[in-house]
């Protein structure tokens, strides 16, 4: 039965090849979001969307552009049909498992939440009236998932477990988004005290190697953390926005924030707000209000890439889809795994293809 629908997949996959490029993205699609519920892989909606390509940069006036962060990921069993279908065990087998999978994100997240919350009351304490340096350390603390993701992957690949160049695309690119905040926080004397600077820096290290730790071990948890921290630094950007917003508008940008958001090559700042098609933000930079006003969309960005990476195999570099979408090719499924335990299961039962 299980070769009878791969077979039927990979026909339809390769009709959508050889039919005309409007025909083959619409059977594209349709093929793409079968093999997914057949094989219990998440279907990435993005993937539908007509072709992104096309779309033309555009200056935001002067309008703020709400920015809506979205819930936390949520757990959601199948319904016991869908089940059926996708499993080779019964009903009960299936409800268990899913039971038992909705434990264990619970579990992940309250630890999660309690491991954030702690961190936020220290920061509140030590620096309740020195945004800058506050900022300062929230940005040296936040790019150091990215490094230990990418890390962590780079490892997978030498061992032949991970072929997902999407995922290294775009956290580092994330990485380079969060590097360029904290040039500006540089900028503006956030690290001017030696104490912040030595703070700032003794986290991060402790944080790198716990987030390593934690995504061998669940990806899904080491992206729900990141989604937590994430979430607090664009909360505290729209606070200070809201609270100094008159008085930044007065003050002049700092010029590596006018470098990064307006000129040069975009294609990383595209790169990692997966949400998005490649060219449809443009900041415009006039003064300091303008600066925080795009380094909060930028982390609402993050929460939103990190959201989408706790359903695995759900992640796609916006600049890939965009390429997808133009030559209509045929995407054969890559090689990945879900954590060091699944690495080396698979690696045992899986032969390597000729």
């Amino acid at each position: 039965m299980a070769a009878a629908t791969l077979s039927s997949t990979v026909f339809a996959i390769s009709t959508s090849c050889s039919s005309s490029s409007l025909k083959a993205r619409n059977f594209k699609n349709l093929a793409c979001s079968t093999f997914c519920s057949q094989n219990r892989i998440p279907y990435n909606p993005i993937s539908a969307r007509p072709s992104i390509s096309r779309i033309r940069a555009t200056i935001l006036q002067e309008d703020e552009e709400k920015v809506i962060v979205e819930e936390s990921f949520e757990f959601k069993a199948s319904s016991p049909s869908d089940e059926v279908k996708s499993s080779s065990g019964g009903p009960s087998e299936s409800s268990s498992s899913s039971t038992f999978e909705g434990w264990v994100i619970k579990c992940e997240q309250t630890i999660n939440i309690f491991l954030t919350d702690t961190v936020i009351k220290i920061l509140d304490t030590l620096y309740r009236d020195r945004d800058y340096a506050r900022f300062f350390v929230l940005e040296t603390i936040a790019r150091v998932p990215y490094f230990a993701f990418m890390s962590v992957l780079h490892m997978y690949e030498s061992f032949g477990w991970w072929r997902r160049a999407d995922y290294l695309k775009v956290h580092f690119a994330e990485s380079w988004n969060e590097m360029h905040h904290l040039l500006i926080m540089e900028e503006l004397g956030g690290n001017a005290w030696w104490f912040d600077r030595f703070l700032a820096q003794h986290i991060a290290i402790f944080y790198y190697f716990m987030t390593a730790f934690m995504y061998i071990i669940s990806p899904r948890m080491a992206y729900h953390f990141s989604e937590c921290v994430e979430g607090h630094a664009f909360s505290t950007y729209d606070k200070f926005i809201k609270a100094r917003g008159e008085d930044l508008k007065k003050l002049p940008a700092p010029e590596v924030a006018v470098k990064y958001y307006t000129s040069g090559d975009l294609y990383l700042f595209d790169e990692f707000q997966t949400s998005r098609a490649p060219n449809s933000r443009r900041p415009k930079i006039e003064n300091l209000y303008d600066v925080f006003l795009n380094i909060r969309d930028d982390e609402a960005e993050h929460c939103k890439t990190m959201k989408a990476c706790q359903t695995h195999g759900n992640l796609w570099s916006p600049h890939s889809r965009a390429e997808e979408e133009d030559d209509a090719p045929c995407v054969i499924p890559q090689t990945d795994c879900e954590g060091i335990v699944d690495c080396i299961t698979k690696s045992l039962t899986t032969k390597p293809e000729n």
